[in-house]
């Protein structure tokens, strides 16, 4: 038995259960976008296409780099078990989603020079175009971008809320 699919069975058994039924429903939808070929596996010509249809090409390292981290072909229960996987070991928290924006705040707001310098400089990296996007997104009022409108965008309500 290979190594890898030791890993495969032992997480798939009740993969589902980590997952509201809500985020299963949006899982599907997903899967469905990215499978354009429709025929139940997520393959590298795939994503390829998916990522193509919003605007951000990927090239064939990437996308083969994204379908290597599958011990085999991703079907739908292997796509939930990637989430898994990744949400376990990568995925901040809110509270600390929030505490790294208000390390950019000065009275309850950002200044947009300063915020797009950073998320040019540091981490992984942005594109212009890519932040161009997201302060599409924010309220913007002189220069500066409202902290709590983007922690809003930024983080998942609570399911009580």
């Amino acid at each position: 038995m290979p190594k890898g699919s030791k890993k495969a069975k032992k997480s798939g058994s009740n993969i589902f259960a980590l997952f509201s039924q809500k985020q299963i429903q949006e899982f599907k939808e997903a899967f469905g976008i990215i499978d354009v070929d429709k025929d139940g596996i997520i393959t590298q010509n795939d994503l390829k296409a998916a990522f193509a249809a919003i605007g951000r090409p990927v090239s064939d390292a990437e996308a083969s780099n994204m379908v290597g981290e599958a011990p085999g072909p991703i079907n739908f229960t292997q796509m939930v078990t990637l989430f898994a996987e990744k949400m376990a070991g990568g995925t901040d928290d809110d509270d600390v989603i929030v505490r790294s924006f208000e390390a950019f705040e000065i009275n309850g707001q950002i200044d947009c020079e300063m915020f797009r310098h950073s998320l040019m400089t540091w981490g992984e990296k942005f594109s212009a175009s890519e932040i161009d996007d997201a302060f599409g997104e924010f309220k913007i009022d002189g220069g500066m971008i409202d902290s709590e409108h983007l922690k809003s965008l930024m983080v998942a309500k609570k399911e009580d809320e």
